[in-house]
């Protein structure tokens, strides 16, 4: 009886987050809890359940809220900004050059972890170019996306952090493994931006021997000769400090390695790096405070979504819930498939993304999966591994994705035609990545 409620809970949660009928901390807080009172556990139990939930994210929360804000304090003064600039520069007029400052630019912007920052700053700026050179709107999306999904690896996006909670493990010591995997995955990236770059100057060599083709993309190409719209969300200069661009590279070098030395907690090292960069940049305590309520909406909406993950970690384990479920699974499943069942997983994450939503991936089949092959004697850390890793590639061919909704506004594109596009690239990418990490023995 245990599982079937643990396997109604996960379903609803599923079912709702799919549905985008309430939001996720609505879902994780609320049927949790009546599914445990379903089962007969009695409300003060309940609540102890949800106390040792909470204590397990709690780090992951103050790491998010702090480093959400000093990304987007970074962002404000300008720090990518040359560099950004730099690269736009040296791409013009080579579609392979193009191709690959796409990428590079992707992976610098996405360094606050905001796919919707990384988008604001990389359509408006590069689509012109796209369009001027005829090179396809939807490959500037396709380039974007995956230099944005590695970039997601680092511990205060998304993912990693959701797979922390799951696993009641700090998301920065989660990173430092996933490090060479994420260097490979820029290194492959690169590549095959080179490789996409030579299609697509060859696919324009075509247009030019056969005007007549080019109809479908002079549509999207029409847009050029139109004023490109300042993007909401797009710093203006008054919170630009190009005088202090050395100092403030100092502070953003400085937390990246103390992050990866691991001397003291990412919460901390974040909490004293916004400490630091609020009054360098903006003395003016009213300006520190402007600062904090521009970004802020972002930090509290993932802390509260990791909250609420707490919540239903806590109640599934401390019912004892999961436990049944993965044990009554395990009975089910064909034998030969349980000690594997993560690599299938990993193998179908990009997949995955066409049907549920981040949080549904993370807090409802990981854990799952992770107790089923841990009681194979698979590591549970291998187990998140190959399913992060088979997953965060797909993060912006998803339409649970808000980001991309807000990419394929600013380039004026359509949802089909993108996943049309990029789904075959990205999920082969993805099968790629698990290789690599197999052969370097992440996984």
């Amino acid at each position: 009886m245990l599982s079937i409620i643990a396997f109604l809970t996960v379903i609803t949660i599923v079912a709702l987050l799919i549905s985008g009928k309430i939001s996720p901390i609505v879902g994780l807080v609320l049927v949790p809890v009546v599914a445990a009172l379903v089962a007969g556990f009695p409300v003060a139990e309940i609540g102890e359940f949800f106390n040792e939930g909470i204590d397990s994210v709690i780090s992951v929360v103050i790491m998010f809220i702090f480093a959400i804000l000093f990304f987007g304090i970074m962002q404000d003064t300008g720090l990518f900004d040359p560099f950004i600039n730099k690269v736009i520069s040296l791409t013009r007029g080579s579609v392979i050059a193009v191709a690959v400052g796409t990428v590079i630019i992707g992976a610098v912007t996405h360094l606050d972890g905001s796919g919707a920052s990384t988008f604001l700053i990389t359509i408006p700026a590069l689509l012109p170019i796209y369009l001027k050179l005829r090179m396809s709107p939807y490959l500037l999306l396709l380039l974007v996306g995956l230099s944005a999904s590695i970039m997601n690896l680092v511990p205060w996006a998304g993912p990693i952090g959701r797979a922390g909670a799951v696993l009641g493990v700090d998301p920065t010591e989660l990173w430092r493994p996933l490090i060479p995997v994420q260097l490979s995955a820029m290194v492959m990236l690169l590549l095959l931006a080179v490789f996409l770059g030579l299609r697509e100057k060859k696919r324009i060599a075509k247009l030019d021997e056969h005007p007549e083709m080019s109809g479908a993309d002079e549509e999207v190409a029409a847009t050029l000769d139109e004023p490109m719209e300042q993007p909401a969300g797009l710093k203006t200069d008054s919170l630009k400090r190009p005088k202090l661009i050395w100092l403030n590279a100092l502070i953003a070098v400085s937390v990246i390695g103390l992050l990866v030395w691991g001397i003291i907690p990412s919460g901390f090292v974040f909490m004293i790096a916004l400490s630091l960069a609020l009054p360098i940049n903006y003395p003016n305590v009213q300006d520190q405070m402007s600062r904090i309520k521009e970004h802020a909406p972002n930090a509290l909406m993932m802390a509260a979504i990791i909250l609420g993950a707490g919540s239903f970690l806590g109640i599934m384990e401390g019912t004892g819930m999961l436990d049944s479920l993965a044990v009554d699974l395990v009975a089910i499943l064909p034998a030969f498939i349980v000690p594997y069942l993560h690599v299938i997983m990993g193998v179908f994450g990009v997949p995955f993304d066409l049907v549920l939503s981040t949080d549904a991936y993370y807090f409802a089949l990981l854990p799952i999966v992770e107790q089923i092959v841990t009681a194979q004697g698979i590591d549970s850390i291998t187990a998140a591994y190959t399913m992060i890793i088979g997953n965060i590639i797909g993060t912006f061919v998803s339409p649970f994705s808000p980001a991309l909704w807000l990419a394929l506004g600013l380039a004026g594109l359509e949802m089909g035609r993108h996943i049309r596009y990029s789904f075959f690239w990205v999920w082969g990418f993805s099968v790629a990545l698990l290789i690599v990490a197999f052969l370097i023995g992440v996984i």
